[in-house]
């Protein structure tokens, strides 16, 4: 759990890092954490999934999540309470495109996506300006791939044999070479295997949701090159069907954060912002 204190132009003052224990000794930590700031308003980017509806009985809960002891858990009612002030709720993902969007690598576009490509996989998306929350909310991660001829191996997910997260996700490339992805960048099989897999579903992205510009963060992008291989998996999947001023640049078109690692915090910080201006 990463907590700040900033500005409405994301200049960040003060911040912590916590273990993700029980809620109870978590949210002591966070709560104290935020007490003497005298804050005027929070923002909240959440793992989840979560409830996103204002009219729901449980809109700003923790709701199935696999994290134990948090599945739901009214984490935005709790810090309201306990805090005395309101706050801004969405997902993690949606919350570093939202600081991306707001200060990063996605100023100058309205529909946009961020993808983490981590221990899990998870996407952001912005329509029109405006975060898609739909039904529940993304959950991109588990888009169903097609398996590439000859990979027999098994799937991280425990609910889909092919899915992006379970095939491409860092937990993914554990289970299939028994190493982290990190001390594999040198490794030309794991490397094809990967960029195609994550070319994959940025084409299937690509064909259903059009962004402007899509945002590659998480641990797995780490390894070295790897983003221009999925550059040139995207060339190659997308065969020319579509032919667009965006696309003629893959490398200003598929982009890391040009946040480091502050997106989520000054993601955060804007929900912040939306509450003292709605």
């Amino acid at each position: 759990m990463v907590c700040a204190v900033g500005d409405e132009k994301g200049h960040v003052e003060k911040k912590a890092v916590f273990p993700t224990q029980t809620p109870h000794d978590t949210m002591k930590k966070m709560i104290d954490f935020f007490l003497p700031e005298r804050i005027e308003a929070l923002g909240i980017a959440c793992f989840g999934p979560i409830d996103l509806h204002r009219t729901s009985k449980t809109y700003g809960y923790i709701t199935t999540t696999p994290k134990k002891g948090w599945e739901n858990y009214p984490i935005l009612p709790e810090f309201e309470k306990a805090l005395g002030v309101k706050a801004g709720f969405d997902t993690d993902v949606n919350g570093a495109l939202l600081g991306e969007k707001t200060w990063g690598a996605a100023r100058d576009v309205d529909n946009c996506m961020y993808i983490t490509i981590g221990t899990g996989i998870g996407a952001g998306i912005m329509t029109e300006g405006r975060l898609l929350h739909g039904m529940l909310h993304p959950e991109a991660g588990h888009i169903l791939l097609g398996r590439r001829a000859g990979d027999d191996g098994k799937s991280s997910c425990p609910y889909h044999e092919n899915c992006f997260e379970g095939l491409a996700s860092g937990s993914a490339i554990r289970l299939r070479y028994a190493r982290d992805a990190k001390t594999l960048a040198g490794d030309e099989a794991c490397m094809e295997l990967e960029s195609h897999y994550i070319g994959q579903a940025l084409v299937n992205f690509i064909f259903t949701l059009s962004p402007q510009r899509i945002i590659l963060g998480g641990g797995v992008m780490h390894m070295p090159g790897l983003i221009h291989r999925i550059r040139e998996s995207v060339g190659r999947q997308l065969a020319g069907y579509i032919r667009t001023g965006e696309l003629q640049d893959l490398a200003s078109y598929i982009v890391l954060p040009a946040l480091g690692d502050n997106q989520g915090i000054l993601g955060a910080l804007e929900l912040a912002k939306q509450v003292i201006n709605a």
